[in-house]
């Protein structure tokens, strides 16, 4: 399996960040082993195409929450990433409280 668990929505709270706020975390490896999506599916055109992060950050965005590591941005880039056989990604991470807190 590529991913820890594949998911259909976000399980954690709304966090409204901007793509500035994004761009001040720094990237860090993660495997993705490690990583649970929060979509389903994706289009394959976005998935083959060459230039699918000119418009947007470089990094995938992951939420960690209550344990776990939310692919919130980035999937086709982290699917890429295992269609090459690589195993890990770098990856922003956004570190939201546990929902007991």
């Amino acid at each position: 399996m590529i991913f820890r668990a594949v998911r259909d929505g976000r399980p954690y709270p709304e966090h409204n960040l901007t793509l500035k706020q994004w761009a001040e975390i720094p990237p860090r490896p993660l495997r993705l082993d490690q990583l649970i999506t929060t979509k389903r599916e994706l289009a394959l055109d976005k998935l083959l195409a060459e230039d699918s992060t000119f418009y947007g950050d470089l990094f995938p965005h992951v939420v960690q929450w209550n344990g776990g590591l939310y692919l919130e941005d980035g999937l086709h880039r982290a699917l890429r990433a295992a269609l090459q056989q690589r195993n890990q990604i770098h990856a922003r991470v956004l570190v939201l409280g546990d929902q007991g807190e």
